[in-house]
């Protein structure tokens, strides 16, 4: 299903996919009729390991599951991600605004880790800065032959008025259903993404496949992700707790792979973050980390509603993984506890839109609150 949600105040379209629970708070939003476009079911069984869609690059040591995300708070930033698995290589970023011209470098960092048995690639994350609103930028990664290049458009100046359109996608896998998403996506016109939670499912596999089915998925997004920034919050299939490989460590995986601007925006975690992206302010919060009352997400949360500026950014828009509000019988009643911690405060700063996913299920609401005070 995909539905289109724009405002009068702004240029602003929303295309969203797959397992998505949409809702409104602040009265901003006006819910257009979702569209008639119905997609063909694909087999919802995961891809093979030798499927074209997972395949390597060409080349020894050829940077692999490269993806982007915003790099800063207000979007004149980008962080560069990928994988390289023969050796570390070098962690540069060059790039520039014309193609094959790359004027301008950033050196990043690299880290790897294990999960079992399995030993993951050199993974690289590299902040470029100091970019120019709407403007395309192409990059180049990876050395001599193995070398690849890429290219993304950086947001227009943040604005009441600028325009932008984002694609929403949630409990994404790695299923040919989960490929049909990607191709309908990439005739959606949308310039980035709005990740919802679990990403690849490779909890659902043991031992050293865990690792191979994230691998899998870098490369499967790929195509996608490697030319617009997708922004991430975590989700149940991100925990990834397995004691019984002797693996304790909450979102070990997601955490080493996949970085976000945590820092910018205040917070002391990659899980809960915010940026402010063309005309919307958005809020990223962790339904599987600790947000009762005195805990580091609760109090961010509280500082960072102090900070949005509806001046500048008149779209306010917060994204979870699990749904506080839901009619269905899956997951029934899990966003209960978030619920009643942040309810209120939603009420209270006119949260224009917020977009959860976990339930497999398209939902959305009217207004559920019309506050008594401004």
């Amino acid at each position: 299903m995909r539905g289109k949600v724009t405002s009068r105040s702004s240029r602003f379209i929303l295309v969203i996919f797959t397992a998505i629970t949409f809702l409104s708070y602040g009265g901003r939003v006006y819910g257009g009729i979702t569209s008639t476009f119905i997609r063909s079911e694909w087999p919802s069984v995961d891809i093979p390991f030798d499927n074209e869609a997972f395949a390597v690059p060409k080349g020894h040591n050829a940077p692999q599951q490269v993806h982007i995300t915003q790099g800063d708070y207000d979007g004149k930033a980008v962080i560069v991600s990928w994988v390289t698995s023969d050796a570390p290589g070098l962690s540069i970023v060059n790039f520039g605004t014309s193609p094959g011209r790359y004027t301008l470098s950033a050196e990043g960092t690299m880290t790897n880790y294990t999960f079992h048995d399995y030993k993951s690639g050199y993974i690289h994350h590299c902040l470029l800065e100091g970019l120019k609103y709407d403007t395309k930028y192409y990059y180049k990664i990876g050395e001599g032959e193995s070398s690849r290049e890429f290219s993304f458009q950086t947001p227009p100046k943040i604005g009441p008025d600028a325009p932008y359109k984002f694609g929403i996608i949630g409990d994404l896998g790695q299923t040919y259903n989960s490929l049909s998403t990607l191709e309908h996506y990439m005739h959606s016109g949308a310039q980035a993404v709005l990740f919802v939670g679990d990403l690849s499912y490779a909890d659902r596999y043991q031992y050293n496949d865990v690792g191979l089915r994230w691998d899998t998925w870098g490369r499967f997004i790929e195509k996608i992700a490697a030319y617009q920034p997708w922004l991430w919050s975590a989700g149940n299939h991100e925990i990834e707790y397995m004691p019984y490989m002797g693996e304790v460590i909450p979102f070990k995986s997601y955490l080493h792979r996949y970085a976000t601007p945590y820092l910018a925006s205040k917070s002391s975690s990659p899980l809960w973050y915010a940026v402010r992206r063309a005309s919307a302010h958005i809020i990223v919060l962790s339904s599987y980390s600790p947000f009762v009352k005195y805990t580091p997400q609760w109090m961010w949360l509280r500082e960072e509603f102090k900070r949005v500026d509806r001046e500048k950014t008149p779209w306010l828009i917060v994204l979870m993984h699990a749904p506080i509000y839901n009619s269905n019988n899956a997951h029934f009643m899990e966003g209960e506890s978030m619920r009643s911690v942040f309810e209120s405060w939603f009420v209270r700063n006119k949260v224009d839109v917020v977009f959860a996913g976990h339930v497999h299920a398209y939902e959305r609401s009217n207004q559920v609150s019309f506050p008594l005070w401004s």
